[in-house]
């Protein structure tokens, strides 16, 4: 099975000068902890709720920060036509649990950990996947 057969096709995008009040707010609004951040129909970042909280509200900055300050820059994308245990693979590698789903360059759509876990035959990739996602950081345990 490939990414394209399980992929969520309809995402919701922010453009990197977006506020993270306006992405807060779509993120409430599909109920979803992350956005692929754009600029024009490139792909320049993912920013999640945590993005949110570790580098915008933990700093004290303002609601009209603008996405690009605060988004992660280093991301990694997956191609319609590639395997969907490369994506948990991926994932599990990465410890991230959505994919943007990139192809010739632009961004067609995004896989989650869901989306593997919905298909009986990768239950045991994106289960190890979330599992190994889903370790203690090693501040974890720090008492500050």
């Amino acid at each position: 099975m490939q990414v394209k057969d399980v992929m969520s096709r309809a995402v919701k995008t922010v453009n990197s000068t977006d506020s993270i009040q306006k992405a807060a707010s779509i993120m409430h609004h599909i109920d979803c902890g992350a956005v692929p951040v754009i600029d024009g129909s490139t792909i320049v970042g993912m920013l999640t709720d945590r993005d949110i909280v570790m580098n915008a509200v933990a700093s004290g900055k303002d609601p009209h920060t603008p996405v690009k300050d605060c988004m992660t820059h280093h991301i990694v994308t997956v191609e319609p036509h590639q395997e969907a245990q490369d994506a948990a693979n991926l994932m599990a590698d990465n410890q991230v649990r959505r994919l943007p789903v990139v192809e010739h360059d632009k961004l067609v759509g995004i896989v989650s950990i869901g989306d593997l876990a919905r298909q009986n035959i990768y239950v045991t990739e994106s289960g190890q996947a979330l599992s190994d996602i889903s370790k203690p950081s090693q501040h974890a345990n720090a008492v500050h």
